[in-house]
């Protein structure tokens, strides 16, 4: 009866031995499975980087509120700009004068054409002020956006004041603010223009000697190199209004 028990326990411990064996893992095993990497499929890409239809990227609580088309990588496709506007109902204030104003933000979307769908490039929700803002004295700047020869402006319209606009390019991963123009006037008479290359860093600004309005314009330029800087971000600028680049 002893030799059938401790034949019995010595299998035992023997088949314990086996299983131990299967379930542990040395030191190179565990680095070997810490090493792997998950692939995510493609179908699985979040929607916000890759839609079929630029309606796809607006993010909640916000409508589109001007599309703009034009070719921004130079591959001859015709990529999308959303300029988006914010629907929080508390933004909506009613003006003793103009009635009942929406003020709500707007920002904007790059998008590229894949030709299968869009893939984003820049997103900015809030970069923007609204259309209905108090101009004083006079109308508030009026914005424009539009896409030529690959570069993406920024355009400001004050009327008789001028105007001022900003030129991004799209490179390292965003859009970059390369240029500035800008034409303050006093009617129809121009006061200065200032022209800003942020690649080349020179800045002309031309100045009429004869501000008169009922005399020719005479201009004088003056050229500067400006202080090398880090590109603005289209990504990264909170308010345009704010965005002070001509004294740069």
């Amino acid at each position: 009866m002893n030799k059938y028990l401790i034949f019995t326990t010595a299998i035992l411990i023997l088949l314990g031995n086996v299983n131990c064996s299967k379930t542990k893992k040395g030191p190179a095993q565990i680095q070997e499975a810490l090493n792997v990497v998950e692939e995510v499929p493609e179908n699985e890409i979040s929607e916000i980087e890759i839609g079929k239809n630029p309606a796809d990227f607006v993010p909640k609580g916000y409508v589109i509120f001007d599309t703009i088309y034009g070719d921004l990588n130079k591959d001859k496709i015709e990529d999308c700009v959303l300029i988006i506007k914010g629907t929080n109902k508390s933004e909506i204030v009613k003006d003793e004068y103009r009635g009942e104003l929406d003020r709500n933000r707007r920002g904007i979307i790059v998008l590229l054409n894949k030709n299968k769908g869009y893939e984003l490039a820049v997103k900015n929700y809030d970069c923007f002020s609204s259309e209905n803002e108090e101009g004083g004295v006079y109308f508030a700047p009026e914005l424009g956006v539009e896409i030529t020869k690959g570069k993406l402006f920024v355009h400001y319209a004050h009327g008789r004041y001028g105007y001022w606009r900003y030129m991004f390019r799209l490179q390292n991963s965003d859009l970059e603010l390369i240029g500035y123009d800008a034409s303050s006037n006093h009617g129809p008479t121009v006061l200065t223009e200032t022209s800003i290359n942020f690649l080349t860093r020179k800045k002309i600004v031309n100045e009429n000697a004869n501000p008169n309005i009922d005399e020719p314009e005479m201009f004088e330029k003056k050229e500067t190199k400006i202080n090398k800087i880090k590109l603005l971000k289209l990504s990264e600028i909170e308010d345009f209004d704010k965005l002070e680049v001509s004294e740069e």
